[in-house]
């Protein structure tokens, strides 16, 4: 799932940025106010500073009625959903939400200080809409964790179900793999960043075919090289998705800075598949594309059973 399907609701925030003759934001900053805790779920606090926050923020995105009940409602839900992502152990690497509000402000049309200087002007902030997305993509993450859990959908129910539909079975594109990383310890990711990336460029102008990565990768330093094997369409992570469909038999996709340093992915080879497996998977996919549509879903699913269980305390 994209971020820009997560965050939709927001394609009109490039028409609240007035901007004063001089270039500046019109408006005043909104007021500092004390904060009480309002709710406690499972023990974690939601504060009426982060309810006025995202109520805020809910009338950026256009919403209407009430926006302070709206607004605790979705931190109550946002609790247990960063709850889940915790239990399982799911972590959002500060790169990736980083580059989610870069791609954000260039989807309106805004720089990120821009887009910062927006979210301020209207009483948010651009760290709340930070966490705000990291909590989407943890959940996501989440949903799909308890999507392919052993009490799934079996492979042949899944054919069943789309023959039952009127649907043949789905074909689906299957890739090999290589992960190239050029490692970059934390410590010293300002002073060797910029070169490591040039190393990793340099390399992937050199690659052509799978069978030479390791040898290749041997002339250089820290640099580890993963057979990822044979990957389907629907299994392939958010992050790399895009690069990788687009990307040739015998190339490589561009290089992305991760947590871990600089990295991109070979494309092997790719080939049409259509089996019981592909089925099912095509079918979870569809069940994932739902995520925050409607009023059902699998993440509404999961959501729900979080909640039965939560203790949620209103002061």
């Amino acid at each position: 799932m994209t971020f820009k399907k997560l965050v939709s609701g927001l394609a009109a925030l490039a028409a609240l940025v007035v901007f004063a003759p001089t270039g500046n934001f019109l408006g005043p900053r909104p007021a500092m106010a004390a904060s009480e805790i309002a709710v406690v779920v499972n023990g974690m606090p939601v504060t009426t500073f982060q309810i006025r926050q995202r109520a805020a923020f809910l009338k950026l995105r256009r919403e209407g009625g009430n926006l302070t009940s709206k607004a605790t409602d979705e931190l109550i839900d946002e609790a247990l959903k960063q709850q889940e992502i915790r239990r399982r152990g799911i972590k959002i690497p500060d790169e990736a939400v980083e580059q989610a509000f870069e791609n954000f402000a260039k989807q309106n049309k805004l720089t990120v200080a821009q887009l910062t200087e927006v979210l301020s002007r209207s009483g948010f902030s651009a760290q709340g809409f930070k966490d705000y997305i990291r909590v989407q993509m943890g959940w996501g993450q989440a949903v799909q964790a308890s999507l392919r859990s052993s009490d799934r959908m079996s492979e042949q129910d899944a054919v069943q179900q789309m023959l039952a539909q009127g649907g043949k079975k789905p074909k689906t594109t299957e890739y090999t793999l290589q992960q190239v990383i050029f490692v970059v310890p934390p410590d010293e990711r300002g002073s060797q960043m910029s070169r490591r990336k040039r190393e990793a460029e340099g390399m992937r102008g050199r690659f052509n075919s799978c069978d030479r990565t390791y040898d290749i990768a041997k002339e250089l330093r820290d640099v580890t090289v993963r057979d990822l094997g044979r990957v389907m369409q629907p299994e392939l992570p958010p992050r790399w998705k895009d690069a990788i469909e687009r990307t040739s038999v015998g190339k490589a996709t561009p290089i992305q800075e991760t947590e871990r340093g600089v990295e991109f992915i070979a494309v092997c080879n790719s080939r049409q598949v259509s089996d019981d497996k592909a089925a099912a998977m095509v079918l979870q996919n569809q069940e994932l594309e739902k995520l925050g549509k409607g009023e059902s879903g699998p993440d509404k699913a999961l959501l729900e059973k979080v909640k039965k269980n939560a203790q949620i305390i209103r002061k």
